[in-house]
């Protein structure tokens, strides 16, 4: 019995499943950024929103290579609330793309949006420095 707790246990931390609290470093210059639509653009529904990384790659939520990760988009959120330190919540304004996905089409309310990528490690969690583009402003129509 103890042998299969131990082996369970194992393969839960093999998996990801279980996160140790501390952040994945950044190679030095990684950097993403959005390709398109270029900041001020105005835009209508459905947006496409391309990304773009450089100095890392992409891979799955869950998938543990060194020097990669996959990307969350900010919509209309302040960077400096999200605690880096903790896996990023999936909501309406902080979208995940666990897939490894690299652009996403999305309706968005008429109106001004800030839009932004931080991308997130295996669990989640933001690298340490955080790969975090600049935030854009697009108008949709």
């Amino acid at each position: 019995m103890r042998t299969f707790f131990t082996t369970a246990a194992i393969a839960l931390l093999a998996t990801g499943v279980l996160a140790d609290g501390h952040r994945t470093e950044a190679p030095e210059g990684a950097k993403v950024y959005i390709i398109s639509p270029e900041d001020g653009a105005t835009v209508s529904n459905p947006v496409t929103i391309v990304f773009g990384l450089d100095g890392m790659g992409v891979a799955p939520a869950g998938t543990d290579v060194d020097d990669t990760g996959h990307h969350h988009l900010l919509i209309n959120t302040d960077p400096s609330g999200i605690d880096m330190n903790e896996a990023l919540p999936a909501t309406d304004q902080i979208v995940h793309f666990g897939g490894g996905q690299t652009q996403v089409t999305k309706e968005l309310p008429s109106g001004t949006h800030s839009i932004q990528l931080l991308l997130g490690d295996l669990n989640h969690i933001p690298h340490d420095p955080p790969v975090m583009s600049e935030a854009i402003s697009i108008t949709v129509e």
